[in-house]
């Protein structure tokens, strides 16, 4: 593979025209919060559904697979901060069509996920206000995160830290809560001992493989804190901290929720998935209001993961322009913000939205398949960036090795072969068949661009 060193210079630091706003506090809670996504509140239901209480074993490896891809870009971020991420480290090490394709394939899928976030925070409010049409409220909520990206970047922390705070004070009195009524000491309510996991595996192994796949793309998020750390003011620090504490936070947020949720409910239970797991475990234990409570967090995760994506979508798009990978009026930067980066990215996922309500049986469908399986094709980049650029910092300066990966190169291996493993169990199943093939596409078509962008660049 072409490398950077041959293609042209390394990519240059891309941010001399960012702000750096961002606090440790906020790049604190931002790290800690993002692991509650929105996948975690509403797409575990359909996980829980085919698995059983197996599901708490799926998301257990896929939290495995999470660790250390994020130990891995942990450790590229805090030797080379930036906004890039990803792309930027894919660029340094393994060539300019490579950062290429990982951020702009990356960058359709936040857009892409801004309108179905959009839409999935519109449809509890109108739950709520029953005859009030949903678009109006995507817009509202188009406009204010656009605004809020738009003005300066301490803007998006502050809100993105009290979105946080909200969710994880949330989550926390849930599994306290849940342990309570576990342990058959929470008033009112009896224990049900482990009555709910005698059948583990109800839907056998295919049932655990459906799980799998659900609980990997729950994680997709956690990259965030590290475009994040570029525009703070400690980036190295930041990053450091986010990723040394990333263990214990998925362990105890994503692994220990699902265990409290299936041994209070019954995995067949139908309020999982209509509900939503958590909603429904607080209603089987009879709190009163905690089921809508909990919907009030879960439509605060989904205006989070909207806020977070449009600063992500904006920060990639501005990177890539830096770099020269992109339309130049992307890289345009005003008060420390590439405001057009976040109008567009905005403008892209309002888009989507629109897509669902005109085109809901083709266009949109074939839009939420070609993103199906960007974050894994993103994992990818990040494990061969980290073992090329690893050997490169050890030489040239190991004193940037502020984070290191866990028994390298072997457990960054490791990370491939799950990586790959997740493919295969994707192309087994019907419905992820059409995504990983969808996605396969578009990734091709992105890199085949990039790549001839390349060839025509070395010629110049």
């Amino acid at each position: 593979m072409p490398s950077s060193t041959t293609t042209g210079t390394p990519p240059s630091t891309d941010d001399t025209s960012l702000s750096h706003g961002l606090k440790q506090r906020h790049l604190s809670m931002i790290a800690l919060g993002g692991v509650i996504g929105a996948g975690l509140f509403v797409g575990s239901g359909a996980g829980i559904a085919a698995a059983g209480p197996s599901i708490v074993v799926a998301y257990a490896l896929s939290g495995v697979l999470v660790m250390l891809v994020m130990r891995m870009l942990g450790e590229m971020s805090a030797a080379y901060p930036s906004s890039g991420s990803f792309s930027a480290h894919a660029e340094r090490a393994i060539g300019p069509w490579a950062g290429f394709t990982a951020g702009w394939s990356f960058w359709v899928l936040l857009c892409t996920a801004v309108g179905l976030e959009g839409i999935g925070a519109a449809k509890i409010v109108s739950g709520w206000l029953p005859g009030t049409p949903e678009w109006v409220w995507v817009a509202l909520f188009m406009v204010v995160f656009c605004g809020t990206n738009l003005a300066a970047v301490k803007n998006f922390g502050e809100f993105e830290f009290w979105f946080a705070a909200l969710k994880v004070g949330a989550i926390t009195l849930f599994l306290v809560l849940g342990v309570l009524a576990i342990l058959g000491i929470l008033p009112g309510t009896d224990s049900p001992g482990a009555s709910h996991l005698t059948d583990f595996l109800p839907n056998g192994g295919e049932g655990l493989v459906i799980g799998l796949l659900a609980s990997v793309f729950a994680y997709g998020g956690l990259e965030t804190v590290t475009i994040a750390a570029a525009e703070s003011e400690n980036p190295v620090k930041g990053v450091a901290s986010a990723v040394r504490t990333a263990m214990w936070r998925i362990a105890l947020f994503y692994v220990g929720s699902m265990a409290v949720i299936v041994t209070l409910v019954p995995w067949d239970s139908e309020a999982v998935v209509e509900k939503g797991p958590y909603v429904a475990a607080l209603d089987e234990l009879g709190i009163p209001g905690a089921g809508q409570l909990m919907n009030v967090v879960v439509l605060v995760a989904l205006l989070s993961a909207m806020n977070a994506n449009i600063y992500g979508a904006s920060r990639i798009a501005y990177s890539l322009v830096a770099r020269g990978q992109g339309p130049k009026v992307l890289g345009r930067v005003s008060g420390g913000v590439p405001r057009i980066a976040v109008l567009a990215s905005s403008v892209f996922g309002f888009l989507c939205v629109l897509l669902s309500y005109w085109r809901p049986n083709d266009v949109f469908p074939w839009l939420l398949n070609m993103i199906g399986a960007v974050i894994l094709v993103v994992w990818i980049f990040i494990a061969v960036s980290q073992l090329r650029l690893r050997r490169r910092l050890e030489r040239e300066a190991p004193d940037k090795l502020a984070v290191r990966m866990w028994a390298f190169p072997w457990l960054t291996w490791v990370a491939l072969a799950g990586m790959a493993a997740v493919f295969v169990l994707m192309a087994r199943e019907l419905d992820t068949r059409v995504q990983l093939y969808s996605t396969g596409g578009m990734v091709l078509v992105l890199a085949a661009v990039g790549y001839a962008w390349q060839k025509a660049r070395a010629k110049q």
